[in-house]
């Protein structure tokens, strides 16, 4: 597999911690998402590492077509 899979035509809306790390599912297969679980063992996509910076909100994309890993840019309203 090497084309994500569309976990949600809507973004993931999670409170962050500052300097904390969150590993993204990128695969659209995880169990967790938005966040990796392992299910991306059997494809050659990797999960992607968000560092939070400050604590707050941020909406991590559930239909891994972003141009902006791993948060939400939009491109799920181009979706069919």
């Amino acid at each position: 597999m090497s084309e994500a899979k569309v976990a949600s035509k809507t973004p993931y809306g999670v409170d962050v911690e500052a300097g904390k790390n969150y590993s993204w599912c990128a695969c659209g297969l995880s169990a967790k998402q938005p966040f990796c679980d392992g299910s991306h063992a059997s494809t050659d996509i990797r999960p992607k590492v968000y560092r939070a910076t400050e604590s707050k909100k941020v909406y991590f994309c559930g239909c891994k077509q972003t141009q902006s890993p791993s948060l939400c840019d939009g491109s799920h309203k181009k979706l069919t």
